[in-house]
């Protein structure tokens, strides 16, 4: 628990208390004194609207409400490895015992009112954002999911690779090119989704990236989607891994590199930084989520990959950082090695799966690369599967043991690293763009013509699901939604019914949806 000079304390903050079950409204404690509403409300915003706010000044602690619990989930699972900090300082995040702010009889309310208006009237696009610069003052959040990035105080090279994960917090990266003009080193990233680039400038634009340099000067560009010719260390398309290299050759179409200045070559990939600890203190982004480097970056922990500038392509092999997830809290009477697979194989390909023979309540899932494990880690642990809520880490196993031969596992070991059903195996693929949260909405697709609404809806009702609403999509009957009781439900249901045979050689494919019906 921490030295015993300051036991009291420890027991205090750190909270020995069972954890609550997941609210919508989060209590966060330790909050410097001289921040400012909006402030708090920043660190909920990544994960969806946040409706209410209660600040105890006093006590340096206040009061989120999120607009779903969902939303409150993801949040607190992304900040539990973690921490993040206001004003460079720690804040700690737990689930609260109330399940909802009721602040309307309270004094002080009104400056909170007005921050939760004034970013629910920037989400929405109907105020510009503040900091752009007057000429661009036209571009509205939510048109453009392409950034224009400047360093400045460009003192240690950054590579393609940082940019990538330090942008990934904010949403799916789908390329990004680099290049120089005028001298500077800049680049153009883009999001799955315009909402990714306008969190990434709120919170990025004008931190530092290393302790006193290179500096992140952030703005909406004006093309709205990047074409990416070569996969090398300039520019990447990280949807399509089938790209030449072009050794070297600008990355930029013609007119494009008339408009930005012919791309430069970057100095050469710097062998550490170490003694350069990250200044990055924004709220969302503190420590970036891949394994730490011994000796070199703080909070940031770029993967060696990033350090040494070689590129770590998804699928890649020998990529630093592991692509073993150690998953816990499971139901050991209803989980099985193909249910996880299934579960897993939706934010990446899962190569083997081993439910542990001792303790079926955990299991390891070895995923294609230490990306694809992070973002099933990030959109996973804390949702909940058969009653229980999910735990995943990194494993500090490198890879899933197969049994011995005529040792005893019950089937409890799994290779599927050849199985059809992987996601992600075709380069290019539609699916990296369509990586989503779990949801209580599934996206169906590949429906053969004779399927009706009601095949599905049974479908579903025989999985043990309550359907709420169904609908096809009017311009290709081959899709549809359907919006079950909870997002269990459809988590149980996509494990159950993904690839589900419904004849005329048609398999159901089963993804969670962005949308609702």
């Amino acid at each position: 628990m921490g030295s015993s000079s300051n036991g009291n304390d420890n027991k205090k903050f750190k909270g020995d208390r069972p954890p609550c079950s997941p609210s919508r409204v989060l209590h966060l404690r330790k909050i410097p004194c001289d921040v400012t509403e909006a402030e708090v409300i920043s660190l909920g915003l990544p994960f969806g609207k946040v409706t209410n706010l209660l600040m105890l000044k006093g006590k340096s602690q206040a009061f989120l409400e999120m607009a779903s619990e969902e939303a409150a989930v993801t949040m607190v699972n992304y900040y539990t490895p973690f921490t993040p900090h206001l004003r460079s300082q720690p804040v700690y995040i737990q689930y609260s015992n109330h399940r909802e702010l009721k602040t309307d009889n309270l004094p002080n309310q009104a400056r909170a009112q007005a921050a939760l208006q004034a970013v629910s009237a920037v989400q929405s696009g109907s105020l510009a954002l503040p900091g752009a610069p007057s000429n661009e003052g036209t571009v509205l959040p939510g048109q453009s999911p392409v950034l224009r990035i400047i360093i400045e105080n460009l003192f240690f090279p950054v590579t393609l690779e940082v940019l990538h994960q330090i942008f990934s917090k904010f949403g799916t990266v789908l390329k990004i090119i680099t290049f120089t003009k005028n001298n500077q080193f800049q680049a153009l990233l883009q999001y799955a989704d315009p909402v990714n680039a306008h969190y990434a400038k709120m919170a990025l634009d004008g931190q530092n990236i290393y302790n006193a340099c290179c500096t992140l000067r952030i703005d909406f560009s004006k093309l709205t989607s990047l074409n990416v010719k070569y996969n090398n260390d300039k520019s990447r398309d990280f949807t399509r891994l089938d790209l030449p290299t072009g050794d070297g050759q600008p990355s930029l179409e013609p007119p494009m590199a008339a408009a930005f200045g012919a791309p430069g070559i970057i100095s050469s990939p710097y062998a550490g930084a170490a003694g350069f600890a990250p200044a990055i203190g924004f709220p969302q982004a503190t420590g970036l989520s891949v394994p730490a480097v011994p000796g070199a970056l703080g909070p940031l922990t770029i993967t060696s990959s990033a350090v040494t500038g070689r590129m770590a392509i998804p699928g890649a092999s020998g990529i630093p950082g592991n692509s073993v997830l150690l998953v816990t809290n499971l139901n050991p009477d209803l989980i099985t090695p193909h249910g996880l697979f299934i579960l897993f194989g939706v934010y990446g390909d899962v190569h083997r799966v081993k439910i542990m023979f001792n303790k079926k309540e955990n299991a390891l899932v070895q995923m294609a690369d230490a990306n694809q494990a992070q973002l099933a880690m990030n959109h996973l642990s804390g949702q909940r599967l058969y009653g229980k809520v999910l735990r995943a880490t990194l494993s500090k196993h490198q890879a899933v043991q197969l049994p011995r031969e005529g040792q005893e596992d019950q089937g409890l070991t799994k290779d599927f690293s050849n199985s059809p059903l992987h996601r992600f195996k075709k380069p290019g693929s539609k699916n990296f763009q369509n990586i989503f949260p779990p949801s209580a909405t599934l996206h169906l697709s590949n429906i053969p013509p004779s399927v009706t609404v009601d095949d599905l809806k049974n479908l579903f009702i025989d999985a043990g699901c309550s359907v709420k609403a169904f609908k096809f999509f009017q311009k290709d009957r081959k899709m549809a939604l359907i919006q079950l009781g909870s997002v269990e439900e459809a988590i149980q249901a996509l494990i159950e019914l993904h690839n589900h045979d419904l004849g005329e050689n048609h398999h159901l494919r089963v993804s969670f949806s962005k949308s609702t019906i």
